[in-house]
């Protein structure tokens, strides 16, 4: 009796693949999209380098577009990336609102002052008091929550737990690499103090995400830590608010 390739185990669909054991073009496509070959190692290349597009005044998050294209694809369950519904939809919404925009004043007022970071943020200073890029800058913010948390912490934890594993040794380095790479991602844009804050802060959503595996509350506490920096910098008072603590 002949079993449906569909219902085969991905580590037997992968070496069934690597082994050219002449699946239907389908299964090999999806199953080489999970893999580690040629063409799961350029689509996590792919993926990791692309980054928000503009066209006019509207940000495209061209990576988490391609996540979602990948896990359609590949046929990789949405709940891998930390696609589930949460318990409450208000719920989560409210503890990443909350907790955002808390993190974010204790990442401004404590953190980066102790690290020796500029109480202005060079890179974007242009927006204070800028009423005309205002718009434009608050769905980048909400843009910036959706994208950055599906490729670094759906999509990378789901490719890198597929490596190391599922146990907690493995779960911290994973918190850790991913980490670096999203403040690595940051250094083009906002140098040092932005690798230092979205290290920090890729750390403390990682943890998060490790603990979890759902994702809709991040993306709220992302965008709400965003839209935060932006209403210092709008307002002019990040000074201000780096000297709470230490005057």
């Amino acid at each position: 009796m002949t079993r449906d390739a569909s219902q085969l185990p991905e580590h037997v669909l992968q070496l069934r693949v690597d082994a050219g054991a002449g699946l239907p073009s389908g299964d090999r496509f999806a199953a080489g999209l999970r893999g580690f070959g040629p063409l799961g190692i350029l689509a996590i290349f792919v993926i990791v380098l692309s980054d928000s597009v503009t066209a006019g005044h509207v940000v495209v998050p061209l990576g988490s577009v391609l996540v979602l294209v990948w896990a359609r694809w590949s046929r990789t369950p949405w709940r891998e990336i930390g696609y589930v519904r949460p318990k409450s939809w208000i719920g989560s919404l409210a503890v990443g609102l909350t907790f955002g925009c808390a993190f974010k004043f204790l990442m401004k007022a404590v953190v980066m002052p102790l690290l020796g970071a500029d109480p202005i943020n060079q890179a974007y200073h242009y927006l204070a008091g800028n009423r005309a890029m205002l718009p434009a800058a608050m769905f980048a913010m909400v843009v910036a929550g959706f994208g950055e948390e599906t490729v670094f912490r759906g999509y990378l934890f789901e490719r890198l737990g597929k490596l190391f594993g599922s146990g907690f040794g493995a779960k911290g380095s994973i918190v850790l690499l991913t980490a670096v790479l999203f403040g690595l991602a940051h250094y083009p844009g906002q140098g040092l103090a932005g690798v230092e804050q979205a290290t920090i802060t890729g750390l403390v959503f990682g943890t998060t995400f490790a603990f979890t595996g759902r994702i809709w509350m991040l993306m709220c506490a992302h965008a709400a830590f965003d839209l935060t920096a932006l209403a210092i910098i709008y307002g002019n008072l990040e000074s201000n608010v780096a000297h709470l603590v230490f005057k």
